[in-house]
């Protein structure tokens, strides 16, 4: 029929052109539907895979940092300072410990008073002898070596006066109060090794300055601390006898006695070097008490500063 005809160049095209728009148009609101934040994107809720994934991967803000870890607190110190005036102690006594490794002195009030050191003193002029020739290049002798032995383990006075007199006497004194940072001491009046004035305050900072290589220098420090370790016979007194045997070893010492015959008084001085303290105590009581009086003293007045064993 001719209703039915169609004209020339007349097909379906127009038909299929609708319907390849509406596939399209489909197509792409159904991919909205995966793009992020689209309006037609679906609400995921808690149980949904990726919202777990998310919560217990990502975090919410992607700046924060965890938190730090708090640092270990430091041991206490074996001492606790405290009055000591119920230890009926005749004449005067000073002590101080240092804590090596903050550097905070603890002590009694006339922690800076001074006394004469007697033969503490020869613990600073070998340092300073064994320093000294390393910086100049040289390297002592065994015989030299066996001397310091002597003046550091046996308080050998006559090998100490020779050390001193190799090292400048007074002028090894001053570099000592220089480079150990010390505050209250001076050289002694006649130059001479035994009336130099420390207090147990710069005791214990001698102490710090022999421990941390001030005083030896790298090449000769682990050297003397074993000296001082060592040290035998008389002068092994005072401060490490109020530990354990055990800890005893561990200790460095060097300690003076003297009696001041002008003064009529003993002077007794006791330097230890722990693990993490230096420790200075002086006492100074009438000459016809004895030696023995101060050397326990020493023990007696750091058995009371010790805190109770736990």
């Amino acid at each position: 029929m001719a209703g039915n005809r169609r004209r020339p160049g007349s097909n379906h095209r127009p038909l299929t052109y609708s319907a390849v728009a509406v596939i399209l148009v489909g197509l792409v609101l159904v991919s909205l539907r995966f793009v992020p934040g689209s309006p037609l994107r679906p609400t995921t809720g808690s149980h949904s895979p990726a919202a777990g994934a998310r919560s217990s991967n990502t975090p919410t803000d992607r700046n924060a940092r965890p938190e730090p870890s708090p640092s270990p607190s430091l041991e206490p110190l074996p001492f606790a300072a405290q009055d000591l005036s119920d230890l009926d102690i005749k004449g005067w006594y000073s002590w101080s410990v240092l804590d090596k490794r903050t550097g905070a002195i603890i002590g009694s009030k006339n922690m800076g008073e001074t006394s004469t050191t007697a033969s503490l003193i020869k613990s600073w002029i070998v340092a300073d002898y064994l320093r000294r020739a390393a910086e100049a290049g040289q390297t002592p002798s065994d015989a030299k070596l066996d001397d310091a032995t002597q003046i550091i383990r046996d308080s050998d006075n006559t090998r100490a006066e020779q050390f001193y007199n190799g090292v400048g006497r007074s002028a090894s004194i001053k570099r000592l109060i220089k480079m150990c940072g010390l505050t209250d001491s001076k050289v002694a009046p006649d130059g001479g090794w035994s009336r130099t004035a420390l207090s147990p305050r710069d005791t214990a900072r001698l102490g710090l300055c022999i421990d941390d290589g001030r005083a030896a220098g790298p090449k000769w420090t682990k050297w003397l601390l074993n000296e001082m370790r060592l040290v035998r016979g008389v002068g092994d007194f005072g401060i490490r006898k109020a530990f354990p045997a055990k800890v005893q070893k561990t200790i460095a010492i060097k300690n003076g006695w003297i009696d001041r015959q002008k003064e009529q008084e003993m002077h007794i001085n006791c330097l230890a070097i722990g693990d993490t303290w230096t420790m200075g105590v002086m006492v100074r009581y009438p000459i016809n008490m004895g030696y023995d009086y101060g050397m326990k003293n020493c023990e007696k007045i750091t058995e009371a500063l010790l805190r109770p064993a736990t």
